[in-house]
Formats: structure tokens, sequence, C-alpha cells
């Protein structure tokens, strides 16, 4: 097969990098990709516009198109390029609404009884409505920005002062954008937080193994929220009892519900969980592979995932094209200094050639090539994971901190803490 990987980011050269191994692969394409996809693919330069994609495809045979971002999924690039006879993994805009508008998924999650906090919405216009609702509110409060804002539109407020700057950077000083031009108060759910891949067809699903991301900047999940500091999977706070939860109490009644709304949804599901005292409630949903999770899933996936991938777009899931052999897997995020706030770009990253192990893959996420050298283009620059055979995070943790220690830019930043809850846990 002929296969385009559509991005940019640590989890398209994750994607790219897992279906490089797959025996029905021929050629592989990353649109724009990353000097780490350059060594697994050919990059390419597609010029912007749904039309050029379709016409690429066309000319080089393309057998399926791996959608990795969700702003081309809201968009609609999965419905055009299928209106083009063009296989695609990914939903269509109308499935791919459950993460392009949170007021979407919770009213989904309501009216098919799938477990999540309370929750109040408000747009631009009701900016003193939603103050007075904060005045009486009980906090902690999460208020969060209704459409896409790369993984940085929530703001947990401890307090109504809090709230009220929430509420003034997000209507007045548009923090978000368009984005947050409507927003949810939602309750503050009390638990450990796992996130789960289902790779589904739109009627059959396969559970990709679970992971725990850390959003906050600042160890001890504290600071503001990024697109993802680092992951690792499996998470021991998914055990079986819950997985069966999840699968009959989430997972199922939302592409049932999706199903019965006219919006199928073929691709990969992400819920980002919490599991509370009361079990486990849905956070937010995505339309596309959580990143960093899966730097940290795939790595633990067996068989042949473009099967998987293919089958699932072909609207009859193969099942058993994968299959999950165990081990440990921990992915730790090097972020530019500065971030999730302003950081300079163009820094040299020194010591990559010394993490080249057979325990180790250093996926890029925010890189570039300036003549020979790799320097940095993003906030998120690198996702570090440390892959093991056997279960054992501590293990994994000394890999992946320990091949940190020999990567260098300036000002680089990354947790010392990923994987602690899953120790502790253990221990």
């Amino acid at each position: 097969m002929n296969v385009l990987v559509l991005g940019s980011g640590g989890r398209e050269h994750a994607l790219a990098w897992r279906i490089s191994k797959s025996k029905l692969l021929k050629n592989l394409f990353i649109s724009p990709g990353n000097p780490g996809t350059a060594g697994i693919g050919k990059n390419v330069e597609l010029e912007p516009g749904k039309q050029n994609i379709a016409e690429f495809c066309k000319t080089n045979d393309i057998d399926l198109v791996v959608i990795g971002p969700e702003q081309p999924l809201v968009e609609g690039l999965a419905d055009f390029l299928r209106s083009e006879n063009i296989k695609v993994f990914g939903p269509d805009g109308k499935a791919a609404e459950i993460e392009g508008s949170k007021s979407f998924a919770k009213e989904l999650m309501q009216k098919y009884s799938v477990p999540t906090a309370a929750y109040k919405e408000f747009d631009n216009t009701e900016y003193g409505d939603a103050s007075v609702y904060l005045k009486d509110y009980k906090f902690p409060a999460v208020i969060k920005a209704d459409g896409l804002a790369a993984g940085k539109g929530v703001i947990i407020c401890n307090n109504f002062i809090e709230a009220e700057n929430a509420l003034k950077e997000i209507f007045v000083e548009k923090a978000f954008g368009g984005a947050g031009s409507k927003i949810i108060i939602e309750e503050f759910l009390e638990g450990e937080e796992a996130s789960i891949l289902a790779v589904t067809d739109g009627d059959d699903y396969v559970l990709l193994p679970s992971s725990q991301d850390h959003k906050r900047i600042g160890e001890g999940d504290t600071g503001k929220n990024t697109g993802g500091m680092g992951a690792y999977s499996p998470a021991p706070v998914i055990t079986s009892r819950i997985l069966n939860e999840i699968e009959s109490k989430i997972i199922e009644p939302v592409l049932e519900g999706m199903k019965k709304e006219g919006r199928k949804f073929s691709g990969c599901l992400y819920a980002g969980l919490m599991i509370t005292s009361e079990g486990p409630k849905v956070i937010e949903f995505n339309c596309r592979f959580g990143d960093p999770e899966t730097q940290a899933v795939l790595p633990l996936v067996g068989g042949d995932f473009l099967k998987l991938l293919y089958s699932a777009a072909s609207g009859k899931l193969d099942k058993k094209a994968v299959n999950f052999p165990g081990g440990t897997a921990v992915c730790v995020v090097a972020v530019s200094g500065g971030y999730p706030g302003s950081y300079k770009k163009g820094l040299e990253i020194l010591g990559l050639e010394d993490t080249d192990t057979a325990e180790l893959i250093v996926f890029h996420a925010g890189t570039s090539r300036k003549e020979y050298r790799i320097i940095t283009s993003g906030g998120r620059v690198l996702g570090v994971t440390a892959v093991l055979k056997e279960n054992d995070l501590q293990k994994a943790r000394t890999l992946a901190y320990g091949a940190l220690s020999r990567i260098k830019f300036k000002d680089m930043y990354y947790r010392r803490d990923i994987g602690i809850k899953a120790l502790k846990r253990e221990s």
C-alpha cells in the first residue's frame, strides 16, 4: 500500500513509525512531516487546500490517508477526500464535532447517559450571567473554551477571583480566539486521569493499551495546561473491572449515540477520563489519536497496525490485525523554555545521536532541519520514549530520563515526575 500521513508533530511521527513496520506498506509519505519522519518515509510539502491533497493522492496512487491533527478533521477534510474516492482513516466533519464543540459532546453524553461532570454553558453575550453564576459556585471550577484550542483551552479556577480572570481572558482578551466565543463551566472531578484510544469503524472497535497524560506544565500537576508533557502506558489505574465499565458505559453508548445522531464515527475515538470514586467519567473526547499518549501506546501494539487502520477505514474492522504482548512505555516531552507562553525557535538540538538504542525512540514534535543541524521550531520539541518488553515502569523511567540528560538545547525544560502516580499506586 501507498500511505499518506498528514501532520508534523510527535503524534504523526509515532503513527508513521508504527505504519512503517507493516508488511503491507509499499511507500510512506508524510506531509509536511519533520526531521524524524524523514528517516522512515518521504516528507512532502503540499500546497494548502483539500484539492491539492486529493490531487497528490491520485497522482501517487495513495491507498490510505491517515489524518493526524484535529483541525482538518473538524473542517471536513475526510469528507472531501472520500467524495474523491480516496480511503481515509479519520472521522467526517459531523462526527469530528465531538472534539470541535465541547457543548455538543456534553449534550450527546447527557442524552445517552454517559457519565461526565455537571456543567453549564455560556456564550460571549452572557459574560455577566456567567459571572453571577460563578459567584455562588462551589469551587474549584473548570472553565473550558468550547472550540479547538490546541489542548490549552482549559482553566482550573480555585476561587471566584481566578474565575473572573478566566472569563476576562477568554471573553475580553480572546486568549483562545474564536474557540472561546462559547464556554463550558464544569464541575471539578476528583480522581486520577487516564486516556483510552478506541480504533473504530463506527460499529466495532479495538481498545489500545491505556495511558496517562500529564497536561500541566509543572511537576505535581501545577501551572498552566499544555498540549501534554508526557505519558506512560499502560496506566495501572485502569483495572480490568474499570476497563469493562469504560466499554459498557462510555465507548459503546457514544458510538451507538453517534450513529443514531447521523454522525457515525470512524477513526480513533479518544476518551480523556477521570477515574473517580464513583467510577470513570469523561473529561473530554477527541476525534483523533492523543498527543503525547500515542508515543507511549503505539510501541506496545503488536501485529500489523496499518492493517487495522485500513480495515477501519474500509468499514470492516479487523480486530485480529493487532495484538498486545505487554510491556511498558514512558514518553517524556522536552519543551522550549517559556512554553506554553512565548518561547524562542531556531535553537540547535544536540545529543540526538546518543539516544539510538533498541529501547529508546525519540519522536520529533517541534523540530526542523537547517543545513546539517536539527533545530527547535515549536513549543513541544521532542517526545523521548523508553519501551520495555517487561512490565517495569521504574526501569522505563530511568531509561527515558537517562536519554533526556544526553539531549541539549538552550532553555530545554521537562517534567521529572512522569509516571510517579503509577509507581505510588504500585507501591
